[in-house]
Parts: C-alpha cells; sequence; structure tokens
C-alpha cells in the first residue's frame, strides 16, 4: 500500500494509517518533491512528473503492483497514475479528491487558489466529530511547508489538472470524503463517483477534509473493508 499525502502535509499525516496497515501488508507513504525530508527542486513542476515520481516509488520498493491511497492532491495524483499505468494499481482510494479543475466552476477555481495562497486557518476545515489532536497536527504540518515548493505545487495542479478523462478507469476505485467538507462539497463527490465504473462511494459523517486524521479508526476500517474485498475477487 502506498499513501500519497495533501498539498498541505507530508507522509506524517499517515502514521496511524501506516500502524495499521503494515500489520497486513507492506506499507508505506510518500514525501512529494519539495514536501516533507524530500528534496526541493530548481525547475517549475509539470504535474505529469508527479506520476512517474510514484512510478518511480514503486519501482525502488520492487512492488509490482499496488493498494493506492491518496488525500485531495494525492488522489489527483493518484487518478493519473491509474489512467496511465492502471498495470501498476490494485486498487484506488481518492479521499477528498476533486476530479480536474475543468469540473470546478470559475468561483470554486479562485476559491480553492485564494484559500490556500492565503493558507485557510486549518479549524475551518475539519468537520463537527474531529478525534482530539486532529487540529493540532494538521496545523504542525501545515507550519512545515515550503512556501516555493507549495506554490509551485499549487500552479501546476491549477493550470495542467485539467480535465482528466476519469470515466475511462478500470481499476476499482473508492471515494471517500466528508459530509462536512467546506473545500469539496458532497455533491462533486457524488457526481465524481458516479462517473467512474463501479465506483464506491463513502461519506463520513462529522468529517471535514482530512477524513483520515479526523477519524483515523474509522477511516482504517472503511478502507480495510475496500482493499479486502479486492483481493478476495483477485
Amino acid at each position: 500500500m502506498l499513501f500519497l499525502h495533501g498539498i498541505r502535509g507530508n507522509r506524517s499525516n499517515w502514521a496511524r494509517q501506516l500502524e495499521f496497515f503494515s500489520q497486513r501488508f507492506k506499507a508505506a507513504a510518500w514525501d512529494a518533491r519539495g514536501f516533507g525530508d524530500s528534496d526541493d527542486y530548481d525547475t517549475w513542476l509539470q504535474f505529469d512528473d508527479l506520476i512517474g515520481d510514484v512510478i518511480r516509488v514503486l519501482d525502488h520498493l520492487k512492488v509490482e503492483s499496488a493498494h493506492l491511497v491518496g488525500l485531495a492532491m494525492g488522489g489527483r495524483i493518484g487518478r493519473h497514475v491509474a489512467l496511465r499505468h492502471p498495470q501498476r494499481l490494485l486498487s484506488l482510494t481518492m479521499v477528498s479528491t476533486n476530479p480536474g479543475f475543468d469540473a470546478l466552476s470559475a468561483d470554486e477555481v479562485r476559491r480553492f487558489v485564494t484559500e490556500r495562497t492565503n493558507r485557510t486557518p486549518v479549524a475551518s476545515l475539519i468537520g463537527s466529530r474531529a478525534v482530539p489532536g486532529a487540529l493540532q497536527e494538521i496545523e504542525a504540518s501545515v507550519a512545515k511547508l515550503r512556501e516555493h515548493s507549495y506554490l509551485k505545487m499549487l500552479e501546476a495542479s491549477v493550470l495542467q489538472d485539467r480535465a482528466a478523462p476519469i470515466e475511462q478507469i478500470r481499476v476499482p476505485t473508492l471515494i471517500i470524503a466528508g459530509d462536512e467538507n467546506r473545500v469539496l462539497p458532497p455533491a462533486l463527490t457524488r457526481s465524481m463517483a458516479a462517473r467512474i465504473p463501479r465506483a464506491e462511494l463513502v461519506l463520513m459523517q462529522g468529517v471535514g477534509h482530512f477524513p483520515n486524521l479526523e477519524q483515523p479508526d474509522r477511516f482504517n476500517e472503511v478502507v480495510l473493508d475496500f482493499i479486502t474485498r479486492q483481493e478476495k475477487r483477485s
């Protein structure tokens, strides 16, 4: 299993998932280039580079195919991997992920950029039933962002991650979102799930933008159930 963090995060965001899933799987989480402990880079970012990065991580781990779990930005990277390298995925789980910026209205795109450029307070992004400590953990993650890499990722996302043909995704897909997500309206999540053949959708109650941090035990149960059923079918 490979876990991909969101644009405000790093691999530490998946600590509870790694602890849980490593009991049954080889589990790893990355730091995207310019995030966490990954090196900075001088050039402007091409979003396609991130797809290649995922494949290089799998090759480094000597894994032919994996269950890929991505939060927000990580989910957006994951859907491109599923479209271009489906043979490398056993399943795809997209968490709080949009279907591509062409699916958003001009106002929604502006709000996406404004909230992230101005660093909207994290407290406004979590739901009403987050476990104690979730807010502090997310704030600590945001405090570690490197401004230059963060802004390059933001620009590459909005300009390059446009009209993803998600109808062509053929790997087993699970979509998880919170019903109190102020960044990604549940209606948009439902419409995305409807576009992907046989995709499953779970809306977690009382959860905002960070389901794996806000309700880690419930999140782990949902993902494990999905993955277990896929492995029984293979």
